[in-house]
């Protein structure tokens, strides 16, 4: 954008004809004046310059007067005038301009000869000279004439007038006749007019009057009063976002209608804009970007732009410039977050609203008009454009089928948005659907009582005790959560007696809660409910026949054939079959490393840092077993047939080794030991544990011990190995062997101490026990008896022995190892 400054001079045409601005002139001449005497013609006014402009006047012929064309047209009178001859005299006064052709105009002048007033009124100057400034106030005295007759009377009273000049000229001037005071009645403006030339007369006041002609020139000094004008001539709107720097905005001119100092101007922008204004000529300015625009930030821009002069004081103005900014696709569509989690309940109806995804954008018009599609994000799996679909402009996510939670729990997938820019811009967001489960699944009985047409039966002695086992019912749930937890509940059923069986409501087993009677009917039919927990809840049944048998002999297992349903090799079983493989790896790297460093650790003397146990007798008949670390409860169980042995860990014990002994009885009793100083020490290594034992009576007490090792026996009743303790002189243990004797139906174990050995007396026994039979105690000379049915066999292996010397232990393995094979095959041949 440049500027180029053009002058155009318009040349005058002759096309305005000299105008006077009276129609008709009087000039009152006394017959006495003298031939020679001058008197001022009117001028005339010609709009056109140079030389179109008034050249010449012309008078028409007479004997009395010729003109004289100087730097005005004057009338000269040539000879005396004679009133009586010719009191009035008419001329005509001719203005001719210089253009050709001429134009000219006509002023009728009267002359009337007066009589004799000899002199004339005379200014002290012939030009007179006064400044003001252009503010001076209306009413303001500018200047007093003063004029002098030499008459007497009313011939030297003399009145000062005006004269008119030109078009207007004294319009805002007015003279006091009396005084002769020049008096401003307007207001002065430099900007209109720098200065002001005004005529004046003085006349007296004689029969004759006679007048005095003068000039005043009034200059008109400028003042700051007026403010820069700003004015935009060129006006680039809107603006780009993406326009570069520099680029012109606008032209902007500043002018002052006051003059020198007070008209100069400078310009620029207030606000903290990326506009600036440059000057490029004079008081010409361009407005200039110099920061880049972002129409996302601020859309429009409201440029203030003061101008100020270098007047004292300056003024200034302002003008606001507003500049849109018009936008470009510069903004992708934006979701409010990266990933959206959607629930859908199963079996919805097809065609619901599911979600409504909304993109935002922050451009503008078709720049953020915003269409949304769906995306697989993995095609290989599931088709998503077969179950859902997205309308373009709501986003509002449509099912394109109803849900089933049992074969769809979840899926994924990706939703795009894009805006309608060029070239468009998009972005994604990951959509997950949870499908939620509803109660639409009923309960599904498993083998063996699954088959509605069979007849299911079981069997059960006539002598079952309360709490006999009789079936358990299993069943799932393709449902999840509360809708496949099950309850199992037997039902009300012709024939059936609900006082002689129980179900467990979590479990399913069946159980009896009482003995029989022989009042109760041989065959029972039951009906089993399995109901979910569902808001609607789905149930099951099952019918099964027990059938109650005098002998348990007569009860015989029934063997159904399940069908096995043959799948062919899926990747589900190779993936399975890799992680079986993989964890059997660790699984057996894990054992041999830790056999590795146990078998590092033995070598290493580990014996000499474990202590041995203490094993405390007392007087009343009892035995305590206490370690400063552990210590352990040996409980036996009366919920089964068969009583096993069950370990539980107690809490460590204080640090002066608390003891717990075992009374005669089934009663524990406490007994506290001297505060030990010593650093407790961790169990042996050594220990090793026996076999496991089977009681076949109900047996009740419990034995504090260390170590413990917990291992299942039979209906799911967990069984502890019995461990083998080491003497602390010299790190030698005798092995402990728990009674691996058969029908043992003794209910309590009785421990005793006393003199004697493997050869001493029997103590007297009571009705139902069996000779005592001795357990060694390092360091004591205790003897301890277990009391057994009778008529029970007198077997080594029956006996917790304590020894000292490695030999003796030797021996009594090798002992235990020949009769664990006699029992072995004796078990067999059973």
């Amino acid at each position: 954008m440049n500027i180029y400054r053009i002058e155009v001079a318009v040349l005058d045409v002759n096309d305005h004809a000299p105008v006077f601005l009276e129609r008709t002139h009087a000039f009152n001449i006394s017959e006495s004046s003298s031939a020679g005497e001058r008197y001022p013609l009117p001028v005339a006014q010609d709009a056109d310059a140079g030389s179109n402009s008034v050249k010449t006047y012309k008078l028409s012929v007479n004997d009395y007067f010729s003109i004289d064309v100087g730097d005005s047209a004057e009338l000269v009178l040539q000879k005396a005038l004679d009133r009586e001859k010719q009191p009035v005299i008419t001329l005509t006064l001719t203005a001719v301009d210089g253009g050709k052709p001429a134009k000219s105009s006509a002023l009728r002048i009267i002359v009337n000869v007066i009589d004799v007033n000899d002199n004339t009124p005379s200014f002290s100057k012939t030009l007179y000279k006064v400044s003001f400034s252009e503010n001076v106030p209306t009413g303001t005295t500018l200047l007093q004439l003063n004029a002098t007759d030499l008459d007497e009377g009313p011939h030297s009273d003399i009145r000062y007038y005006l004269m008119p000049r030109g078009s207007g000229d004294n319009s805002n001037f007015m003279i006091t006749p009396e005084t002769g005071d020049l008096i401003l009645k307007g207001t002065l403006d430099y900007e209109e007019a720098n200065a002001y030339e005004l005529g004046v007369r003085a006349t007296d006041q004689g029969a004759s009057p006679r007048s005095g002609y003068s000039k005043v020139l009034v200059e008109v000094s400028d003042v700051n009063d007026n403010v820069p004008e700003i004015t935009v001539t060129s006006f680039m709107n809107p603006v780009k976002e993406n326009v570069e720097i520099g680029t012109v905005v606008a032209l902007v001119t500043v002018t002052d209608k006051d003059g020198g100092k007070n008209g100069r101007t400078t310009g620029q922008v207030e606000n903290s804009v990326p506009f600036v204004l440059k000057s490029t000529y004079k008081n010409y300015y361009s407005l200039i970007i110099n920061a880049p625009l972002d129409r996302e930030l601020l859309p429009q821009y409201n440029i203030t732009v003061v101008a100020k002069d270098e007047g004292s004081p300056p003024l200034s103005s302002t003008s606001i410039i507003t500049v849109h900014i018009s936008d470009i696709n510069d903004n992708a569509p934006r979701f409010t977050q990266d990933s959206m989690d959607i629930y859908v309940k199963e079996n919805s109806k097809v065609g619901n609203v599911i979600a409504t995804v909304t993109a935002h954008d922050a451009d503008t018009a078709d720049n953020a008009r915003v269409s949304y599609a769906l995306l697989d994000s993995n095609p290989e799996k599931i088709q998503i454009t077969s179950i859902l679909n997205i309308n373009s402009e709501s986003g509002d996510i449509v099912s394109l089928q109803s849900f089933d939670y049992e074969k769809l729990k979840t899926f994924q997938f990706k939703v795009r948005a894009t805006d309608s820019g060029v070239p468009p811009l998009s972005s994604n967001v990951t959509v997950n659907i949870f499908i939620l489960d509803e109660n639409d699944n009923s309960p599904s009985i498993l083998a063996p009582y699954s088959e509605h047409s069979s007849v299911n039966s079981e069997s059960i002695p006539y002598s079952a005790e309360a709490g006999y086992f009789v079936a358990k019912i299993r069943a799932v749930d393709e449902d999840s959560g509360y809708n496949a937890l099950l309850s199992y509940h037997l039902s009300e059923s012709k024939g059936s007696n609900n006082n002689l069986f129980r179900i467990g409501t979590s479990t399913g087993e069946i159980r009896t809660k009482r003995r029989m009677s022989d009042n109760d009917l041989k065959s029972h039919p039951l009906v089993v409910s399995v109901c979910d927990h569902g808001e609607a809840s789905l149930s099951a049944t099952v019918s099964i026949d027990v059938v109650v048998l005098e002998s348990t002999a007569d009860i015989h297992t029934q063997f159904r054939h399940v069908p096995i349903k043959e799948e062919n090799f899926s990747d589900l079983h190779l993936y399975l079959l890799i992680a079986i493989v993989a964890v059997s790896l660790i699984f057996l790297l894990s054992l041999i490393t830790l056999i590795a460093v146990r078998c590092h650790r033995q070598t290493d003397g580990a014996f000499g840092r474990y202590g041995a146990p203490m094993i405390t007798t007392h007087p009343d008949g009892s035995w305590s077993y206490s370690k400063a670390t552990q210590q352990y409860d040996v409980c036996f169980s009366s919920d089964t047939l068969k009583s096993d042995v069950v370990v539980f860990p107690a809490p460590y014990p204080p640090v002066d080794a608390e003891l717990i002994s075992i009374n005669g009885g089934d009663t524990f009793s406490r007994t506290q030991t001297l505060p030990n100083t010593d650093k407790p020490k961790v169990p042996n290594s050594d220990w090793r544990y026996s076999a496991s034992l089977r009681a076949g009576g109900v047996m009740q007490s419990s034995v504090h011990m260390e170590e413990s090792s917990v291992m299942q026996g039979a209906q799911g009743v967990l069984v502890q190995n019995w461990p083998t303790a080491s003497s602390a002189a010299d790190a030698e243990g005798g092995e402990v062997s728990p009674p691996m004797g058969a029908g043992v139906d003794s209910n309590s174990w009785h421990f005793r101490y006393g003199p004697g050995g493997p050869g001493a007396p029997p103590q007297h026994l009571k009705p139902g026990e069996v000779p005592p039979e001795a357990f060694i105690i390092p360091g004591s000379p205790a003897i301890i008896s277990i009391r057994q049915n009778q008529g029970g066999e007198d077997d080594k292996s029956d006996f917790i022995t304590f020894g000292k010397k490695e030999e003796a232990k030797k021996k009594k393995k090798k002992k235990k190892d020949k009769k664990d094979k006699k029992d072995k095959g004796k078990d067999d041949d059973e």
